[in-house]
């Protein structure tokens, strides 16, 4: 069988953060960035460097890379200058003191069990041993008086040591040494383990780049910030899927259209100053889509977009006239109208397979389950033109609930797809090429996301419309200083950049009482000091309401609401 008759199948993985920075130059609030670039991005780059006949796409989000980049800059001057590092959990870590005030310390011993408790804490003997100690401190606060600087040396040890990456784990010898040495680490090994963060990080752009010049994987990008595009061009475009919606007492989002092209003119800059092309393609944030959105994306450039199932299907029930929906109508990019833009769509069913199901699996048990419904497809469709899986997934929270961060999954996966006889690994590019213009066509889209197909994750929730409120009466104030001429250029930069980073669509994705309420407080708190900054950077006195608590989680979704599953 020809590669040009076998059921094409694209593996897209998301790489995505929102900035944990509250200001331009202010500590890094949590640790994320980080810990997933030497664990997720790390191994996922090698397993494809392995093997030359795996093929995937990879998008970045801009705030993500950026994020990178400083991360990188602060390890080498650490190192090299001993200029302390802007993130209290790896400055911890670097050392060579540690915090001496019992709140601080206190404060590492809880940060240093946030980790799968079955694959990144009970898998190390000694980790599970400090953190049962770190228990003790859990029950009874003054208990951490009782433990000494050691502890906490070994704890953060171990505690990095659990989040690094499978690759690493067995190739760098710095690793190897530090996890046989087991306790009693010294202010060299911690030098040395900061020194093993720094090169995993600072070597991840130029990996990913090199795969992509050699064919072997297409790089995409999303806007800017992570925004929800159609909220931000019509909040009204969540009735599209949900007429009776609940929203915002906003009568919508002021200059909505400017924004998302500043966010996807910005995002791609950044994408072309770390990987030196321009991306053909775009994972829209959170896949939000409308009509419009499309449209602008194909006027900014780009071949193709994504999005999910759900949305593919509420589009053809609604142009369908009430008729069944034609058959195999997922594995196939559409276009909007007359346009060229092709908007592949995601296949619920196996992505949410790997996201929430095969992680208790057996690795061959997994892919051969895997490939049997793509062999399924593949027959199902053979006399189909143009059919194409598309199985599009976060590439960094699942892999953290596999053993071994998922390194078996993805490496017998990878073998198994490449070497198909029905079946060929190849990028959303390569998939459209020499059929760009022969796409079945869409006469309209009914605006949703790759979650529900709806935009619920994000507004309509009384705490989530609260802060689109409060979202917007910043962006009201913003547009009022920006055209007074009153500030000055390098203002108005920095004013532009963190409205951006306010309008991220993570800061609503964990508003509302299904999160767990730690999690809701963290992200609650610097979505606040996110708008404050705001406010200071356009030499206005914050709203008193931004000292106020306005949102608290009570939930307990599965995979601590890191991920949706649809269905």
């Amino acid at each position: 069988m020809s590669a040009d008759q076998k059921l094409k199948v694209v593996l897209c993985w998301h790489m995505h953060q929102p900035d944990y920075r509250a200001s331009d130059h202010g500590d890094f609030q949590l640790p994320w960035v980080y810990l997933h670039g030497i664990k997720d991005y790390s191994d996922m780059v090698a397993h494809l460097e392995q093997n030359p006949e795996a093929r995937a796409v990879v998008n970045f989000a801009p705030v993500l890379l950026e994020q990178l980049e400083d991360y990188i800059g602060q390890i080498r001057a650490w190192l090299e200058r001993g200029t302390l590092i802007q993130d209290p959990l790896l400055a911890a870590l670097a050392g060579p003191g540690l915090p001496l005030d019992q709140k601080h310390r206190r404060r590492l011993i809880r940060d240093c069990q946030r980790a799968n408790r079955d694959n990144l804490i009970d898998r190390f003997h000694t980790f599970r041993r400090l953190v049962n100690i770190a228990g003790l401190v859990e029950d009874h606060a003054e208990n951490s008086l009782y433990l000494n600087d050691q502890y906490l040396a070994d704890l953060l040890v171990w505690y990095h040591l659990a989040w690094m990456g499978e690759h690493a784990r067995a190739n760098d010898v710095r690793v190897c040494c530090l996890e046989k040495k087991r306790v009693g680490f010294t202010a060299a090994d911690r030098r040395n383990l900061v020194e093993v963060i720094g090169d995993l990080l600072s070597g991840l752009i130029g990996r990913y780049r090199r795969l992509a010049e050699q064919g072997r994987v297409e790089l995409s990008v999303t806007p800017y910030a992570h925004p929800i595009l159609p909220l931000l061009l019509d909040l009204h475009s969540a009735r599209e899927a949900i007429p009776e919606i609940t929203l915002p007492h906003v009568p919508g989002y002021p200059g909505g259209e400017p924004r998302v092209r500043w966010h996807i003119r910005k995002g791609i800059e950044v994408f072309e100053r770390h990987f030196g092309t321009r991306p053909k393609g775009c994972w829209p944030s959170e896949g939000g889509v409308s009509g419009d959105t499309l449209r602008l994306l194909e006027e900014e450039g780009f071949s193709w977009a994504a999005s999910g199932q759900q949305v593919l299907h509420n589009s053809l029930s609604a142009f369908n006239g009430g008729s069944a929906l034609p058959e195999n109508w997922l594995h196939t990019p559409y276009r909007l109208g007359e346009g060229r833009l092709n908007c592949f769509f995601r296949d619920d069913g196996l992505s949410d397979l790997i996201g929430f199901t095969y992680a208790d699996w057996h690795a061959d048990d997994a892919v051969s389950n895997l490939v049997q419904h793509l062999e399924n497809i593949a027959t199902d469709t053979e006399k189909e033109p143009g059919r194409v899986v598309s199985i599009i997934m976060d590439g960094e929270n699942a892999w953290e609930y596999f053993s071994r961060n998922g390194w078996f999954f993805l490496k017998v996966l990878y073998e198994c797809l490449a070497g198909h006889p029905m079946l060929v690994l190849t990028t959303f590019s390569e998939a459209l090429h020499g059929q760009r213009d022969r796409s079945p066509s869409l006469p309209e889209l009914v605006a949703g996301s790759w979650v529900y197909g709806t935009f619920s994750t994000w507004i309509g929730d009384p705490d989530k419309n609260r802060a689109w409120e409060m979202l917007t009466e910043a962006k009201v104030v913003f547009d009022r200083l920006m055209a007074s001429g009153s500030l000055t250029a390098e203002q108005r930069q920095k004013a532009e950049l963190q409205l951006a980073r306010c309008e991220g669509s993570d800061w609503f994705w964990w508003f509302g009482d299904y999160n767990p309420g730690d999690t809701v407080s963290e992200f609650e708190r610097l979505f606040r000091l996110k708008l404050s900054y705001l406010y200071e950077l356009l030499a206005q006195e914050p709203p008193s309401y931004l000292k106020q608590v306005f949102a608290q989680g009570s939930g307990d979704p599965a995979m601590g609401g890191v991920m949706r599953k649809n269905g």
